[in-house]
């Protein structure tokens, strides 16, 4: 009966490994099938080049760059935040959210802008450039 662990190879479809550097009496001794001198003929030397994967390493493209594990911040503007919200309002990443102005409430957010802040609003959990900050800090 046939299975997997009855089957079995040709006879004569497969090689013993060549036996390098056993001695003189092998056939393959004192350089060991490696020639005389040269850095091939070393020991330690990458196998690489000698096995041709070389140019197969070289022809593959490699992906470039460096991609940060810090997720990028959602912005939004301030001529946003002064068109949708009213004076009293919190914002934070829920409220920008439900007003479609961040995609994600998981990934940061950042205010941005030169425009003045015309409404007065409380910010909670959200970064801001500079110029907005001391905006935020004239309203109070």
């Amino acid at each position: 009966m046939l299975s997997l662990n009855t089957i079995k190879k040709a006879k004569g479809s497969s090689r013993k490994g060549k036996r390098v550097g056993r001695g003189n009496a092998s056939g393959h001794g004192t350089y060991s099938t490696r020639g005389l001198k040269g850095q091939k003929s070393r020991s330690g030397v990458s196998g690489l080049k000698r096995l041709g994967m070389r140019a197969g390493l070289l022809q593959i493209p490699k992906s470039r760059g460096f991609r940060s594990l810090q997720p990028k911040n959602q912005v939004v503007s301030v001529k946003a935040i002064n068109r949708h919200f009213k004076d009293g309002e919190t914002v934070n990443p829920t409220t920008l959210a439900e007003k479609k102005l961040i995609g994600s409430v998981s990934l940061p957010v950042k205010i941005l802008g030169k425009e003045k802040l015309t409404v007065k609003v409380k910010f909670e959990k959200i970064k801001m450039s500079a110029g907005v900050q001391d905006q935020t800090a004239g309203q109070k």
